[in-house]
């Protein structure tokens, strides 16, 4: 059974309403990384799309890719029709390799799984992938990969998927699973790393980082895209999956008392009805867009938005956005997530609002620090201590301490 899309992921081109569909390619770069590298072939079992959004697994896994090969398999596409059961493979960033198993309707789900086993047990076999690593995005992928054995398994929770809306019944009796398996806990924040932490010895925080360079490019002279050039200002951004984590009551709020304001929302809706958001004039929804043309539209806003909403499915998120609005120059105004609050609202480089007066308050503010030196130069400081290739070389060098104590055995011999 899929799962939901996170909400910390990069909206791009197309939401497709088949969730299961295989969708277009999205085109980005990584930058050259230079590091002491030796693993097995990584295999990643996900819930999400690698052509939907640009998000921690492509950051990570693109990374990956560089040094040697990688394999990301996703939720598999089932046919309306019957079909005989097989694997597609799409070449991507960095010569990754994205596998989909293609199956005929009406399988229950022991029988899918059981087939989709069978079918990567094949593909390894023909393509030599002997030594791997398995790193998890789903406990869900238990099912299908039990009668592996990986040298080292990785689970990388970048989400409390139970709590999301739509979330299997199973979900959390196959986490509980995974920990056992797992050699090494990744979690997307702070928070979710509290959470974990409890439920297994060797979990490491690595909160949402950033592309600066890319995201820098807000900073340059680049024209601003076609949909968002006739809309006046001050614009009040937010980009991410429209879904039950964003406060539609609040943007609703705070568009209602400030007609004055455009407020321009970018990214896919998803799992919530399109007819339940708020349509005033001044609310602009342009869909999703790809990762390379984010800096464009974040350059034209006049301060960027968090408005995800307080309920169970944002207990734990560590929004990548947060970040990457601040690489782009643009001041944020941000609800009291508590990855958020703990560190930018703490170092005050974010502002924190829990209600539509005081979010629209801290709008006001934001509106002229654009042009407050020192903010711009603590924001700046911070940002220059964090990105994704430091991220990746801390989880690289966890794997390869692993790997080692693993070869040498309990007692020091190999």
């Amino acid at each position: 059974m899929p799962l939901p899309t996170s909400a910390e992921a990069t909206p791009r081109a197309a939401s497709p309403t088949n969730q299961n569909a295989p969708t277009a390619r999205t085109t980005t770069t990584t930058p050259p990384i230079s590091s002491s590298y030796s693993l097995p072939d990584l295999v990643c079992f996900a819930h999400l799309h690698w052509d939907f959004v640009w998000q921690r697994p492509q950051h990570l896994l693109s990374r990956f890719a560089q040094q040697g090969r990688v394999f990301y398999v996703e939720e598999p596409f089932v046919h309306p029709d019957q079909v005989e059961p097989h694997l597609e493979i799409k070449e991507r960033q960095n010569g990754l390799k994205v596998v989909v198993a293609h199956l005929p309707t009406g399988l229950d789900e022991a029988r899918s799984n059981e087939i989709q086993q069978e079918l990567l047990k094949r593909y390894f076999a023909d393509n030599a992938i002997n030594q791997y690593v398995f790193w998890y995005y789903t406990p869900m992928a238990l099912d299908k990969s039990r009668d592996f054995t990986p040298a080292v398994t990785v689970y990388d929770c970048m989400d409390e998927l139970a709590n999301f809306k739509f979330a299997p019944p199973r979900l959390r009796q196959l986490e509980q699973e995974l920990f056992q398996k797992a050699d090494l806990v990744f979690t997307g924040g702070q928070s979710l790393y509290e959470a974990k932490s409890k439920q297994h010895n060797d979990a490491h925080a690595f909160p949402s980082s950033i592309d600066k360079d890319h995201f820098g490019l807000a900073r340059t002279e680049i024209a601003d895209p076609q949909d968002q050039a006739a809309i006046p200002h001050p614009r009040i951004g937010f980009y991410g999956v429209v879904d039950e984590r964003l406060d539609i009551e609040l943007l609703g709020q705070l568009a209602a008392a400030h007609p004055e304001w455009q407020f321009v929302i970018i990214g896919p809706v998803v799992k919530i009805d399109p007819n339940s958001l708020p349509r005033p004039a001044n609310i602009h929804y342009l869909g999703g867009k790809d990762y390379l043309q984010l800096p464009a539209y974040i350059k034209g806003w006049d301060v960027a938005t968090l408005l995800f909403a307080d309920n169970e499915s944002t207990k734990f998120i560590s929004p990548t956005k947060t970040p990457e609005y601040l690489a782009a120059g643009k001041p944020v105004v941000s609800t009291p997530i508590r990855d958020v609050v703990r560190p930018y609202g703490e170092l005050n480089l974010v502002q924190i609002a829990a209600n539509a007066k005081d979010f629209a308050s801290a709008i006001q503010v934001a509106l002229t620090q654009k042009d407050d030196a020192d903010w711009q130069r603590r924001t700046d400081e911070y940002l220059g201590t964090i990105s994704w290739d430091l991220t990746w070389e801390s989880m690289v060098n966890l794997m390869q301490q692993k790997l080692a104590a693993k070869h040498t055995g309990p007692n020091g011999a190999s």
